[in-house]
């Protein structure tokens, strides 16, 4: 028998940060926060809204959004898009840890399989994940590829040409992560992705 979170029905709150020097000093339009909201849109079938955030790549100033977020604004999921590869100026990862308490290296692993199939570059991408716990409250934070494209990709997974999923996305595995810290529950919408929980922890559909 499973036992309800006490916010277990409220809307869930999502961060949308993207990182980069030049978009967020106006030299080229940001495609991050909308690609990421797009794909929001069509994936969640319960409520939820969205806190952004186009900041610098600068590794105090992420890792202060992050926290921010998750201390200030209550997020229960953030998802980040920038700044993960192996150049200088790349610092997503190592912000992202400091924000953390714990490591999930399972997103990382499973984006990297995902971008595999499609460049041989996928190697170079350092995506992470954590949990960022506080006294009061929990929330995942996982960094995500900058590209459109590759984002839709790797949350989403791959399928075969008859529809079925052949590689598992990553947010496949996301609601049931907020599940597990104390979060609300998050429906998706099974013709983009499709949650997975064990029976124990499943509701009744709506």
């Amino acid at each position: 028998m499973t036992t309800t979170a006490p916010d277990a029905d409220r809307a869930l709150i999502v961060g949308l940060v993207s990182i980069s020097d030049r978009a967020s000093t106006g030299v080229y339009e940001d495609k991050g926060i909308p690609s990421l909201q797009t794909w929001l849109e069509t994936a969640l079938a319960s409520p939820w809204r969205a806190e952004t955030r186009l900041i610098q790549d600068d590794a105090a100033t992420i890792t202060a959004t992050l926290i921010e977020l998750v201390d200030e604004a209550g997020c229960d999921l953030v998802l980040t898009t920038g700044g993960t590869g192996p150049s200088r100026r790349d610092v997503t990862p190592e912000a992202t840890l400091a924000a953390g308490t714990k490591e999930m290296p399972g997103f990382g692993e499973q984006m990297r399989q995902i971008s595999l199939h499609f460049v041989p570059t996928a190697i170079l991408s350092r995506q992470v994940a954590v949990i960022r716990e506080t006294p009061g409250r929990a929330a995942l934070i996982v960094n995500l590829p900058g590209q459109p494209k590759s984002i839709r990709e790797t949350l989403e997974g791959l399928r075969d040409e008859a529809g079925a999923v052949k590689v598992p996305g990553i947010f496949a595995a996301v609601p049931y992560c907020i599940d597990l810290i104390g979060g609300p529950y998050v429906e998706t919408q099974p013709a983009v992705v499709t949650a997975f929980r064990p029976k124990s922890a499943q509701r009744p559909p709506r």
